[in-house]
């Protein structure tokens, strides 16, 4: 008997989606060494992408792999930021199957406001690692997450473990 899908539920990303917009873009801001605080969440550069966390994660390790450049569609990136962004999505699984050895995972982009993105002019894929029965009571009841470490510390365990493919 096929079961039926249940939703992920993560009530506590309406802050973040009826908040206040910041005027320049995260992942631009990110995209070169420069000593501001987002910079200790970027986890790997490549040449023309990189990876980092999230800083609103679903769960603890949910990863952003974004070009370089200021795209909105996948169409508009070039032949190399397609093969490296899959590259570093591979290599981000290797990585978050070492450091924290989830049950699954869910990848993909949303594309666009109606999709959900939360950056619409600037496209990113997420890699979120997924536990069985990791949607636990508390975000479901008191409208809490529980994200186990400091997006710091988990930045740093995952550069020092990154894993080539």
């Amino acid at each position: 008997m096929e079961e039926t899908p249940r939703p992920l539920w993560a009530p506590w990303r309406v802050e973040f989606i009826r908040g206040e917009r910041e005027k320049r873009c995260f992942l631009c801001d990110s995209d070169a060494p420069s000593g501001k605080p987002g910079d200790m969440l970027v986890i790997r550069r490549g040449r023309t992408a990189f990876v980092m966390l999230n800083r609103y994660p679903y769960n603890a390790g949910h990863l952003l792999v974004s070009p370089y450049r200021h795209l909105a569609d996948l169409p508009l990136l070039s032949e190399e930021e397609r093969a490296e962004i899959f590259e570093l999505c591979i290599q981000s699984e290797l990585t978050l199957r070492k450091v924290v050895s989830p049950d699954a995972f869910n990848v993909g982009f949303n594309l666009g406001s109606a999709a959900g993105a939360g950056v619409p002019d600037h496209l990113h894929m997420h890699i979120v690692p997924r536990w069985n029965g990791d949607n636990n009571f508390m975000p479901v009841l008191a409208d809490i997450r529980c994200v186990p470490e400091a997006l710091e510390a988990t930045a740093a365990l995952l550069r020092s473990n990154w894993t080539e493919a």
